[in-house]
């Protein structure tokens, strides 16, 4: 059986379970936070995440996949302490998370470079994979880019394609943040498929933000599985809609093509809590066990499809082609 890597090391894909394959435990801005930790307590907000982490496990959720990468505040050694004190699996990543400009860090680094197999960022990516994150030995899992309203700039497509370039050179699979609106997933769908890229290996997030569903359905005819990973943030999509859309595209036979998710975290400060409380009071991580699977019921998806989508779709695209 094929194994996949957690923050507490390697487990077989066959013991993955019900996964949300995108959530993030912290989304920080990590020079902020350091430079003005008056915002900041670390025993609480550990305590906290520990305290959530558990209540999901209580849910029946076994893993989940955070995409958190260079850009969204990755720490490595604070996961580790929050992954030791539940029993959920956390899957790390390694990528970087622009929409625009790469960090001024690779800004030269690789200038010379011949292509994305010998840019320094794909090396580091691959360093993540097979040796371990900051010298702690914990590998990433899997790999993370973004494309967004600003389309494919410079800066994204070079790192989209050291991400392709590392998940050609180690298996890793791939999961792109995308913006359905503007239909940017066609584009990265081509760019990782340029670089030789498994698109059954690869998740478009934020699928689910649109209800275009022949759009939706166009993604996945490529292989693909459609991140409809964001319930909860009924600022962007409403759940009513969210709900139907995955409804009418299980009815259209594409279970085998979708993953559930909300994009929640335990503190992210990109908002305060009360403006997070004010927009989005769904977000996090109980609102698909207690909201979105018993509306999806009463939509007509089946147990067998929903089993599909939260324990099939992410065992298949942890385990590679072999286990199909």
């Amino acid at each position: 059986m094929a194994q996949v890597e957690t923050v507490r090391g390697p487990i077989d894909t066959a013991n993955l379970g019900i996964t949300l394959m995108h959530e993030h435990v912290f989304v920080l801005n990590e020079e902020i936070r350091r430079n003005y930790p008056r915002d900041w307590d670390e025993d609480q907000r550990t305590d906290d995440a520990v305290a959530k982490l558990n209540a999901l496990r209580e849910r029946g959720c076994a893993t989940i996949a955070d995409p958190t990468v260079i850009g969204l505040g990755r720490d490595i050694e604070r996961i580790a302490k929050i992954a030791a004190r539940t029993e959920l699996n956390i899957i790390a990543a390694t990528g970087i998370y622009t929409y625009n400009e790469v960090p001024l860090y690779f800004q030269y680094r690789g200038a010379g470079r011949r292509d994305a197999a010998s840019d320094p960022m794909t090396a580091m990516f691959i360093a993540d994979l097979t040796e371990g994150i900051a010298s702690t030995g914990i590998k990433a899992g899997f790999l993370k880019c973004a494309i967004e309203e600003q389309g494919l700039t410079p800066g994204v497509e070079r790192v989209m394609r050291a991400v392709a370039q590392a998940h050609v050179a180690t298996g890793a699979p791939v999961t792109v943040h995308t913006h359905p609106g503007c239909r940017s997933g066609l584009e990265a769908l081509r760019v990782l498929g340029e670089e030789g890229a498994d698109l059954t290996r690869v998740v478009l997030g934020h699928s689910g933000d649109t209800a275009d569903v022949d759009h939706l359905a166009e993604l996945a005819d490529q292989g693909c599985l459609l991140g409809m990973d964001r319930f909860g943030l009924d600022i962007l999509l409403p759940m009513e809609q969210r709900v139907a859309t995955v409804a009418a595209l299980c009815a259209r036979g594409y279970a085998g093509s979708m993953v559930l998710s909300h994009d929640a975290s335990c503190h992210i400060d990109w908002f305060s809590p009360e403006q997070r409380a004010q927009f989005a009071p769904a977000w996090h991580y109980e609102h698909l066990f207690d909201d979105v699977l018993p509306a999806l019921r009463e939509r007509g998806v089946s147990e067998t499809q929903l089993e599909t989508m939260l324990v099939d779709n992410p065992r298949r695209y942890f385990s590679g082609p072999a286990s199909k």
